[in-house]
């Protein structure tokens, strides 16, 4: 898995913990999804949110198999004002749109669980001073149970939906300073403090600068040509993502022949499409025929299942925001048929960018994505399986990513990759090989290239 990297984090049993006090100066281990984020000196150093402006601004850090912990972390609101205004924290983060949270807003906090456009109020306190001083803000989840705590005061309980997923800090319409982030494993009722204990007190030693530790035991090192292994500090993506010209709302699946050049609008689901899930199943937002184009499309939150390609069908600078089900999904129907993404990029996507069922050729070139689980996935238990081919050339992966490709070559599938740079990925499989089946679950059987069915060459690690 991707390492987080100026974050001191280990792994115990059943749990995962992380702390950041900043002090650093720097946000490695964080990814950014809107806002202005900085670390600046606010009493000691915290990480400042500054675009007062900015509608749904995100950090996210940690594991998207996290389950059962304790979030913690000082939270100060720079501007709270407006009826939709908050700062605060999540936890079981599955996406840019989905998590439970504790913020702070005028005159209250309140704990909420967020799922796409769906907001459900689990518990809210009056407190006079959430527009003043830091706060301690703290998230306990535990199977179906969410509890929020403010200065030790309980905010509320409530039944959680969302099972698994990273920790994040987050801002809507305020600008907001964070610092002394920690997860540990679930302790018990925590005593009231006071707001004002934050500013007197020692800044804590600066973390060192270790990798996230994934939730189960580390395979040995692999070799360089079989795992991608980072060591120099994460630098920005390589192509810059695009400003949308305007919104669309879509709240039926737009259905695509020939070709459709969105001119860079902005397009999100709506109505049932709006539901900001990571379900299987779900209805795509654009569904290509066979021969179709899809061109200079920007695909918001909520993303639905993204775009579903019926045969031979071109993907040329489409970019995702924040994946929502998948990206994109190959259902071809013949082994001569190609599904081409050529540029853009996608953010977010807490399990796979691309999903292959049908037949045929999956070519992804001229691609880069940010804080991802898998590029690729060749489906490892559809119902009817066949022999899938995958092309991925000149592409650029930000960690956290955790695999390139992950292909079944039991099943007759390959993978060629030629020229990918991957940026700050701690471990990161170029390539995973499964078992391939056709009901329960696929087993992965390596987690390197063999040369055979996967064949990696050009692989930069920055």
């Amino acid at each position: 898995m991707a390492g987080a990297v100026g974050i001191t984090a280990t792994a115990f049993a059943g749990s995962t913990s992380l702390s950041d006090n900043f002090e650093d100066g720097d946000t490695a281990g964080w990814s950014k999804s809107g806002g202005s984020w900085s670390v600046v000196t606010d009493g000691s150093k915290a990480l400042r949110q500054s675009d007062a402006a900015s509608a749904l601004a995100r950090q996210f850090a940690g594991d998207g198999d996290w389950t059962d912990y304790t979030l913690t972390a000082e939270v100060r609101a720079v501007t709270l004002s407006g009826s939709s205004a908050t700062a605060g924290i999540a936890a079981r983060a599955g996406g840019a749109h989905q998590f439970e949270r504790l913020v702070l807003a005028p005159g209250a906090a309140r704990l909420e669980e967020v799922k796409g456009s769906a907001v459900t109020v689990l518990g809210s306190l009056t407190l006079a001073s959430a527009a003043t001083g830091f706060h301690t803000l703290r998230l306990d989840v535990e199977g179906g149970t969410v509890t929020g705590y403010v200065d030790g005061a309980k905010v509320g309980s409530g039944s959680a939906k969302l099972t698994k997923g990273r920790v994040g800090l987050i801002t809507t319409s305020a600008a907001a300073s964070f610092d002394d982030v920690s997860v540990t494993a679930l302790a018990g009722a925590p005593a009231t403090s006071s707001p004002a204990a934050r500013a007197t007190a020692t800044a804590s030693p600066t973390p060192t600068k270790t990798a996230t530790a994934a939730p189960t035991t580390a395979s040995p090192t692999p070799t360089k040509t079989a795992t991608a292994t980072a060591t120099a500090t994460p630098t920005a993506a390589a192509t810059s993502w695009p400003k949308p010209v305007s919104t669309t709302t879509l709240t039926a699946t737009k259905a695509v022949t020939g070709t459709f050049d969105g001119g860079n609008v902005e397009f999100i689901g709506g109505g049932a499409l709006g539901d900001g899930g990571q379900d299987e199943g779900q209805d795509p937002l654009f569904q290509l025929a066979d021969g179709a184009t899809l061109a200079n499309v920007i695909i918001g939150a909520p993303a639905a299942d993204g775009v579903h390609c019926a045969g031979t069908c071109t993907l040329k600078n489409v970019w995702w925001l924040d994946v929502g089900e998948d990206a994109a999904t190959f259902k071809g129907t013949a082994a001569s048929q190609t599904m081409t993404v050529d540029g853009g990029g996608a953010m977010h996507a807490s399990d796979k960018v691309f999903q292959h069922n049908g037949p045929g050729t999956f070519v992804i070139k001229n691609f880069q994505a940010t804080d991802i689980g898998k590029l690729y996935r060749s489906c490892g238990n559809c119902s009817k399986q066949f022999a899938r081919k995958v092309q991925i050339s000149n592409v650029t992966v930000t960690a956290p990513v955790k695999t390139l490709a992950g292909i079944n070559p039991n099943l007759g599938d390959t993978a060629t990759i030629t020229g990918a740079t991957i940026i700050g990925g701690k471990s990161t499989n170029v390539c995973a090989l499964f078992k391939g089946v056709t009901s329960g679950e696929p087993t992965e059987t390596s987690n390197v290239p063999d040369g055979v069915a996967c064949i990696a060459t050009g692989i930069t690690l920055k």
